[in-house]
């Protein structure tokens, strides 16, 4: 992820015991040496605020929203100056839609990061309350969808991503590589195939250009980042569950927003939703190169 000084922003959850994506923000922002931007939008009310009685006028309404989401983003900002003191962190309290609002914020942004809960269930995913897919499809920089409650990693710490078998998919490899050299962590590129999706009798000569098209992919890559361990292979399964399987205990899996690889059925569009039900380590999800 390029910072150009751009801020890394994050959206902040009105319940303030889920703070992981909040600190992953902050922890990123403080390792870049970049602001961080706290991001709240009105719409609903916080769930302690549910517990009130609703006032009886839109004004009064809108007035007890504003006091929530005013109240979400300082103690936001309070947890975030605790953490890291020297981090230059500013806060916006925005109205209207929470998806149009992270993608304009996007426009200028290294990053964005959002906090999930549960999004292994279809409910919470596609429900009206989750911002998650449409920011992810939409916005102009990284995605960063950190999971609550915190997962465990494993040590020496590794990165994963997915790569779709073109050069499109050049993008997200670029972001794991560079975040693997942030962190001082290894790197397991793949590339997954499915068997029968491409209705010919010999397996060997595809999985064979799949090799040879992600060592292409890899190679200049890694040539710019000789300090990262480099592992790439290529797996025979379901994208979804062979990459989220293999980012277990990963600091993150990095993945592209869209785009069709060299063979049918390697669909980074798809498989950056559907990891999101899955994965239990952050998603960093890329948009593809046009």
């Amino acid at each position: 992820m390029p910072g150009d000084g751009r801020p890394i922003v994050v959206g902040v959850d009105p319940d303030p015991g889920h703070r992981m994506a909040l600190a992953w923000a902050a922890d990123e922002a403080d390792r870049r040496r970049l602001p961080l931007r706290a991001v709240h939008v009105e719409g609903v009310p916080t769930r302690g605020y549910r517990r009130q009685e609703v006032p009886p006028s839109w004004e009064e309404w809108n007035e007890a929203l504003h006091r929530a989401g005013s109240q979400a983003l300082q103690q936001a900002v309070d947890f975030v100056t605790t953490r890291h003191p020297r981090l230059r962190v500013d806060a916006l309290l925005a109205e209207g839609d929470p998806v149009w609002v992270l993608r304009e914020q996007s426009r200028d942004a290294t990053a964005v990061v959002l906090g999930s809960r549960h999004l292994s269930r279809k409910q919470e995913v596609f429900g009206s309350a989750s911002v998650a897919l449409p920011v992810m499809a939409r916005a102009h920089c990284p995605v960063v969808v950190v999971p609550e409650p915190e997962h465990v990693t494993e040590e020496p710490p590794y990165f994963v991503v997915g790569v779709d078998g073109s050069e499109r998919s050049g993008a997200a490899v670029d972001v794991a590589f560079a975040e693997a050299a942030l962190r001082s962590a290894r790197l397991r590129a793949l590339l997954v195939w499915e068997p029968g999706r491409l209705r010919v009798f010999d397996e060997h000569q595809p999985q064979q250009e799949c090799r040879r098209l992600l060592s292409e992919i890899v190679a200049g890559r890694h040539a710019r980042y000789p300090e990262v361990d480099l592992h790439h292979e290529v797996l025979v399964g379901h994208p979804v569950q062979v990459l989220t399987d293999a980012a277990a205990h990963a600091l993150g899996l990095v993945v592209g927003t869209r785009g069709r690889g060299g063979f049918a059925g390697m669909l980074l569009g798809s498989v950056s939703q559907g990891v999101l039900h899955h994965a239990r380590c952050p998603v960093i999800a890329v948009p593809t190169r046009e």
